[in-house]
């Protein structure tokens, strides 16, 4: 089964920036959306963003995620980066990187965490001065 594994979480301060990578198990990412939700305890998952597959490349923004976040691929290191700047104690969450190849109609279901097909265990960012 493939799995994807996050990278580049933890303890950071308030208004820096942070890249998390998300990196597959052994296959190339480009053939898959890849997209980004994070959780907080007690809250809803959300989605953040996605980055359709090689060559399009299309990427969508959750409406209240545009303007901090950018996704993209690093295809020197196979990679899909999601780029977090600004951060404030209210980024605090696990964060999470999942795949697919048939998501459906988009943007709608590049936000809906069942539609994907592989999935990682997340990373912890915190963000706290």
């Amino acid at each position: 089964q493939m799995q994807l594994m996050e990278s580049g979480g933890g303890l950071v301060q308030p208004g820096k920036s942070l890249r998390l990578s998300c990196a597959s198990d052994g296959f190339t990412l480009d053939y898959y959306t890849i997209g980004w939700f994070r959780q907080v305890p007690g809250k809803e998952r959300e989605g953040i963003s996605c980055i359709t597959s090689t060559p399009s490349n299309i990427t969508y923004y959750a409406e209240s995620m545009k303007g901090r976040f950018t996704i993209f691929r690093d295809y020197a290191a196979n990679t899909v980066v999601l780029q977090i700047d600004t951060l404030t104690p209210e980024d605090t969450a696990v964060y999470y990187c999942v795949g697919g190849q048939r998501l459906g109609t988009l943007p709608a279901m590049c936000f809906m965490w069942d539609v994907y097909d592989f999935f990682g265990q997340g990373t912890q960012v915190t963000v706290s001065s």
